[in-house]
């Protein structure tokens, strides 16, 4: 029969006609107890007719082992006109990006197409340090098509904790929108606990938080579906709040193991002019109280504020997580906004003393008013705060960032999504943050979308920048090969925290720096990232070694 196989890695993106086929040269993978090690299996089928095939797994951790379809998702935009020469892809089409689980391990044959299985070897804490052979066999009816190999080690280390926070915005609006739930209904928390934990479990340890639905690409003038947690009554100028919802969210978001709490912006994206939606019983009526046509710097928005804020405090004290709640003021301003945001900030600097205050932008000037403690800049602005480093010190990407600098499009390459996590380090960075997890609308939430159809807010940003994860129809959260290049670029990051346990930071920076590495200048290659993580595990096993001698 007429059929190929190749083993790849987990960076290496397989288009249906094969041109990015690069194999692994060592057919070996390694990793620290709490670590899930990736590699794929792209096949070709050459018959004429499809056919159905099947995959099975011989390993001693065959239990440890999870197999899944790689599936590709329609990208009408794929990428910007303005980029660099490093995309897989330009033009519209179908690529390589949704992990589908089989229950059967149906493995589809498809005529004159190169496909992939994405093979994930979860090393839990159960798991007993040594060296696995791990071999996959895919059949056709009763014949072996293949049967490929791979020799998986388990290093006697844990993966430390990630110690910085990582967000991706989470939009529960947008769940209610898609499975058709109501806000705060019994279905609503069941489905919004079960997208945090598949947050959590790919490394994610920080929530944003509704306390207000947030202001976060929204049209002006338009809103988007109510999901404030914080109950409002207003009576004589005074404001009174229930925190019911609030502490159900903050205890869900906990025991899916959430660490930290960034709060919703307490006034509108792009310059902090308005304040966000904000509902209230009022003369016996819920009604809103705040929004478009409020004055972010007017008397009464202030007093609201202020009156919320402390009581916010004290719950926030009542919880338990005052040291882990930080605040925003306003998404991405501008240096045109320079004004309504000091202003905004002016209004709630006393009442948020000794919290964090982070927010998204690229103008550092921001920092050098002391308006912001802690700025997350722009991966391809961030060069200015590197040479005059702030104390504290974040980053993000969005669709903006297409020029060199890493990010997770779909039709970007692997390893500048995973890159992240060797930057993050070596820069000494305090936290990473992305705006869309899972928002499933159109750009300024003008209508939702279908997000099996639509990857790219129709057609508003690169495919693959508004979601992580795809909606199973079971309300459950659907993976992504760009999750899994998160996750492992998250757990490089924990590697060299661990190496650098036992060795010491300049001994992790000295394999890092092999090699130029800043943010827009990096190894256009794979090969850069499989021989360093490799380097640092079999320093690790060495050193392991010489402490038990």
């Amino acid at each position: 029969m007429n059929f190929e196989y190749k083993i790849v890695s987990s960076m290496c993106k397989v288009f249906p006609n094969g041109e990015n086929i690069k194999e692994l040269e060592k057919k070996q993978i390694s990793g620290l107890k709490g670590e899930t090690l990736s590699f794929q299996i792209a096949y070709y089928w050459g018959e004429n007719r499809r056919e159905y095939g099947s995959v099975s797994v011989s390993a001693p951790i065959k239990d440890k082992i999870q197999i899944r379809t790689v599936k590709l998702v329609p990208c009408e935009y794929p990428c910007h006109i303005e980029r660099d020469e490093g995309y897989l892809a330009i033009t519209p089409g179908l690529y390589p990006d949704k992990l589908s689980e089989s229950s059967d391990n149906v493995v589809p044959l498809i005529s004159g197409q190169w496909r992939c299985l994405w093979i994930d070897i979860v090393l839990d804490d159960k798991i007993s340090v040594g060296e696995y052979p791990i071999q996959l066999q895919i059949k056709l009816h009763d014949e072996v098509l293949c049967a490929p190999e791979i020799l998986c080690t388990v290093i006697d280390m844990p993966l430390p904790k990630l110690p910085i926070p990582y967000t991706e915005w989470f939009h529960s609006d947008c769940l209610a929108e898609y499975y058709h739930v109501e806000v705060f209904s019994e279905r609503y928390w069941q489905i919004v606990q079960t997208y945090v934990k598949m947050a959590v479990k790919h490394k994610c340890n920080m929530l944003l938080t509704p306390i207000f639905t947030p202001p976060l690409d929204t049209a002006v003038g338009e809103e988007r579906p109510t999901v404030q947690l914080v109950d409002v009554t207003v009576s004589n100028g005074n404001y009174a709040f229930g925190f019911e919802k609030l502490r159900r969210w903050i205890q869900m978001a906990l025991s899916c193991g959430i660490e930290y709490f960034e709060c919703s912006h307490l006034f509108s994206q792009w310059g902090a002019k308005a304040a966000p939606k904000i509902m209230a019983v009022k003369d016996g009526l819920y009604q809103q109280i705040f929004g478009w046509d409020t004055d972010a710097s007017g008397s009464e928005y202030r007093e609201f504020l202020h009156q919320f804020l402390n009581a916010f405090k004290r719950e926030l004290q009542v919880l338990g997580i005052t040291k882990k709640v930080y605040f925003h003021i306003s998404d991405e301003p501008s240096m045109m906004d320079l004004e309504s945001y000091q202003k905004a900030w002016e209004g709630v600097a006393k009442d948020l003393e000794g919290f964090f205050i982070i927010d998204a932008l690229s103008d550092y000037e921001f920092y050098k008013k002391g308006l912001i403690q802690q700025p997350i800049c722009a991966v391809d602005e961030i060069k200015p705060f590197l040479e005059n480093r702030p104390e504290h010190l974040w980053c993000y990407y969005c669709t903006a960032q297409s020029i060199n600098v890493p990010n997770r499009f779909i039709v970007l390459p692997g390893y500048r999504t995973r890159i992240l996590g060797t930057l993050l380090y070596k820069y000494q960075l305090n936290g990473f943050l992305h705006w869309g997890y899972n928002f499933y609308n159109a750009q300024f939430s003008r209508y939702p979308i279908n997000p099996h159809q639509c990857t790219d807010a129709d057609g508003a940003f690169c495919s693959g920048d508004p979601f992580l994860v795809y909606p199973k129809e079971d309300g459950t959260a659907q993976g992504s090969i760009r999750q899994m290049l998160m996750d492992e670029a998250m757990s490089d990051y924990c590697a060299f925290i661990a190496l650098e346990e036992l060795a010491g930071r300049e001994k992790v920076l000295e394999y890092i720096d092999e090699q130029k590495i800043t943010f827009d200048e990096y190894p256009q290659d794979e090969t850069y990232l499989l021989q360093l993580r490799e380097k640092v595990n079999q320093e690790i096993v060495r050193l392991l070694a010489l402490k038990k001698k």
